[in-house]
This record gives C-alpha cells, structure tokens and sequence, in this order.
C-alpha cells in the first residue's frame, strides 16, 4: 500500500495518479470540510469568491457614477460567506467522489510520519512508499496582539460573519493586495502595512499594473508594526516608520504574512531553514522511499505547481521517467483585473506593451483609461516569446497557454497568420501578430 498525507491538489492528483497505475492507496486527510486542502477551503476559491463580489459591487458603482443606475451595492457579509461556504461543500464533494471513484481510499483521520513509519487513529500503516503533501499555514509574525478577537489570518478569515468598517492587513505579498481590493471594493477603509514595498518580488510592470487597481487603499511601505492594541476587540495597529510612531484605529486585522511549510507531526525528515521538507529533483526525501509534495516542500506556492509536483512524486514511485519542470510558470493576481504574467528566467528587455482593449468587462472603464496592459517580451534575433503581461478581466484564461508556448521556444513568427476573436479584453496574442510582422519592434 501507498501512504499519502494530504488531500490538496499535490496529495490528492498524486493518490490517483498511482491509483490509475494500479497501486493500492491509501490518502489521509483531516479537515473536517473534506478534500480539497488550502486551496478550496481558505485560498484561491475563497480569493475568486470573494473578488466576484468585489468587482460587481465597482461595476455596479460605474454604472451609477455614469447615471445608468441609482443605486449603489449593498453587501450582506454574513449572507455571502453562509453561500460561499455552501458552495465549497459542493466542490469538496465532487473531489471526494472523484478522489473515490479513481480507487483511491480515504480515511479522515490526521496522520504523523516518523520517518519511515505512519500513524494514524493509534494505529501503525505499513507502507511501500509514503507521499507528504501537507501543505502550508499562514506564517505568524512575532508582534504582540496576534491573538486579540477580531485579528484574522486567511485560515480563519472564513469565519468572519460581518463586513469591516475599518481594516488593516499586515502583509506585502499577493495575499495582502488581494484581500486588500476585496475589502476597498465592498466599503471598508483599508489599510495595508509592507514592511518592505507591496508585492516586492513581483516584476515591475505587474507591480505597477496591480497597484492601479488598489486606488483608494491606504499603503503604508518601509513600515514596521510594533503591536495590534485591544482587550475584548482589536481597536488599532501600532506602527514604526522612520523613527515616528503611530497607531492606525481599525476593527479588523488581516494577518497576510506569507505562508510556511506545515510540518507538525512529522519527524525523521531533514527540513530546511525556512521549515520545508527537503527532497532531491524525484521529490524524495531523505529517508528512501518518503516523498513529498507542494507547499510542504517551500516555495513558491503555487496550486498548479503543488500538481505538477504530486504527479512527479507518484511518477518517482511508479517508477516513471521524469520530465524536467518547466522553467516559466505562470502566475495571476485577482483584483478588479487579472493580472497575469508569466517571464522567462532568462528574459531580457521590456519589451512592447500596449493598453488592453476594451471588450467585455472592461468597457465602462475606458473613460477612466483603465482597461488594463499589454506587454510580450520576445527575442529580436530568433523572435521566441520570453514574457508576457496581461492586465484585464479575464487574462487569466489564456496565461497558461502563453506560458506553454514560452517553454517551448515558440517564435512570435508562428502567430503571423492568427486570427483573433473579437470582441476581446486581451491584447497579448495581438501583440504576437505585431512582433511576427514587425519583428524590428520587439
């Protein structure tokens, strides 16, 4: 029997991969909602939930600013995260019949690992080969007031039952920017608290495009938080910056921190400095046959790269050649654009950007100039695509199809006869036509 801890997306696609192979599996997982792991219980689906509301509520104040509609959004909070939970239910369960029906048993018990040895229920599993895809867990900065009511992570921003009227996010990162759109968009005063710059790390251009979409939000950079303040309640966040203290009034605090490898109860394997459980390029572990998988092994934590690497784990326990991963992944920021990149490590130039035309979702946004950016990066010399930027409503849906063809070395040149669909919010494969045409433009 195969062992795997964990029903997220490098757990769960691992055990039925082996499944399908023909290999007795066996997946723990202990979350009382059911598979399906960070990524549809306090993460992206939660994020694509909450970001539909969000941008209907700005669609619904253009249409009024322009005199189209008289009345403004109002949101019941407590009405969208009952439904929104009511429809995760629904998710988790399709993936526990499909998880099923692939041959795959699940047990929903936690499980620990000492080394080569699993537990779970007070009982021993022996196992041919163990897979640990436990994911990851909001990282928790050492500030006084982190367990005041009313100071959330993403974990535990689910059980909020009422909108704020007042809100600080201590973060830097996509989660933080994210959320922070999400909250402006439904009528709370937000404010976000980097320590470093907003989205340090995230290229330039796409850095620059997000924050268009945060006008309004309070960003506080190059600050330092020294404390959250409350007894009952939370009722403000202390900060530093430059020397001055300050205490920023709020009723909600959104921890947005980043996220660590969640290693409890797991023993006998080596981890790295940042607490990641470290594996060579077959995902194995230090003690043969213990593999893992996805945000367990660090980051970048990314679901689509959580899959690959629970397919590559069970392909390492099938005995399966493994394929090298590509180089350039794609990524999305959700705000009132998707803003969806994907660049070549060994990109060069900045290469050719455009508006984003308008088209659906974005046409009541022209008079503000703000249907969003298009940008590809290609070689002069033999045209192969080595990035691209695309900020509009639904940039998403053509980004990993973009990054494809970056991996694998395609020239804007093949796009010369493309024919684009129209009406459309997307500019970059008509920035490809261009470059193949225009190749002294790239």
């Amino acid at each position: 029997m195969i062992t795997v801890i964990g029903g997220g997306p490098a757990g769960r696609i691992a055990a039925m991969r082996l499944a399908a192979h023909g290999k007795e599996v066996c997946l723990f997982d202990s979350r009382a909602e059911g598979l399906g792991g960070q990524c549809l219980h306090q993460g992206c689906m939660v994020i694509c939930a909450q970001n539909d509301v969000a941008r209907a509520c700005e669609e619904v104040r253009d249409l009024q600013r322009f005199g189209i509609t008289d009345t403004g959004p109002v949101i019941d909070y407590a009405s969208l995260q009952e439904r929104m939970t009511d429809i995760q239910e629904t998710i988790a369960g399709v993936l526990d019949t499909e998880t099923t029906e692939a041959g795959v048993t699940v047990v929903s018990e936690h499980a620990r690992v000492e080394g080569k040895r699993v537990y779970a229920g007070g009982v021993e599993y022996e196992s041919e080969a163990i897979l640990i895809a436990t994911g990851s867990v909001p990282r928790i900065p050492a500030i006084p007031g982190t367990r005041i009511p009313g100071v959330y992570t993403a974990h535990s921003l689910t059980s909020l039952r009422r909108s704020p009227r007042r809100m600080v996010i201590i973060g830097s990162g996509v989660i933080a920017a994210e959320y922070a759109y999400i909250f402006h968009a439904v009528g709370a005063d937000v404010t976000v608290i980097a320590r470093s710059t907003l989205l340090r790390g995230i290229p330039e251009p796409v850095a620059k495009g997000a924050r268009r979409d945060l006008v309004g939000v309070h960003i506080r950079e190059e600050t330092e938080v020294v404390s959250i303040e409350g007894a009952g309640t939370v009722t403000g966040v202390r900060i530093r910056a430059g020397g001055n203290e300050e205490e920023i009034p709020c009723d909600t605090v959104l921890i947005a921190a980043g996220l660590v490898p969640r290693t409890e109860g797991i023993s006998g394997i080596i981890l790295g400095p940042g607490g990641e459980i470290q594996v060579n390029e077959r995902m194995e572990t230090n003690v043969p046959g213990v593999y893992a998988a996805g945000d367990v092994t660090g980051p970048p934590y990314l679901t689509p790269l959580a899959r690959r690497e629970g397919r590559a784990a069970a392909d390492a326990i099938l005995g399966i050649p493994l394929k090298p991963f590509p180089p350039c992944i794609p990524q999305t920021i959700k705000l009132r654009h998707e803003h969806s990149f994907a660049i070549h490590p060994d990109a060069e130039g900045n290469g050719i950007r455009i508006p984003s035309p308008a088209g659906p979702g974005s046409f009541w946004l022209v008079p503000d100039r703000h249907t969003g950016k298009s940008l590809l990066m290609a070689d002069k010399k033999t045209g192969k695509m080595t990035g691209f930027y695309e900020a509009a409503p639904q940039s998403s849906s053509a980004a990993g199809y973009l990054a494809y063809l970056i991996n694998n070395g395609i020239s804007v040149d093949t796009m010369e006869s493309y024919i684009e669909v129209h009406p459309s919010s997307e500019g970059v494969a008509w920035l490809m036509r261009y470059c193949a045409e225009q190749r002294e433009d790239i």
